[in-house]
């Protein structure tokens, strides 16, 4: 399960922005996965609340957002529909993945004291 590979790599940056920023504490985390990154969202948050305690992480929520593929053509940047041959249908150029093969660490709020 690899969920948990990336999970610790997720707490150990959000760990390392904590730090930059002089944070005592992270309560909320975002981040967006693709459908097509071959990970499962549900366990991913499994991983996370497994793995969160005794970190930064301990009592910070995790927010996933889900990103659908999106396809283009690469010539024309015509949109190809989900349920489309994956090439344009008015120049045959294969179509590119636009979004959807992500996994991006979005945003973190965390309590950082004054200078």
């Amino acid at each position: 399960m690899h969920e948990y590979s990336i999970v610790g790599a997720l707490i150990e940056r959000v760990r390392a922005e904590a730090a930059e920023r002089g944070a005592s504490s992270v309560s909320r985390v975002w981040v967006s996965i693709g459908e097509l990154a071959g990970v499962d969202p549900e366990l991913l948050v499994t991983a996370y609340e497994t793995f969160r305690e005794h970190t930064i992480c301990e009592k910070a929520e995790l927010s996933v957002n889900h990103v659908s593929a999106r396809w283009q053509c690469p010539s024309c940047a015509r949109g190809i529909a989900d349920d489309a041959p994956l090439c344009c249908p008015d120049c045959s150029t294969p179509a590119r993945l636009m979004s959807g093969d992500e996994i991006l660490l979005e945003r973190i709020e965390m309590e950082v004291s004054h200078v």
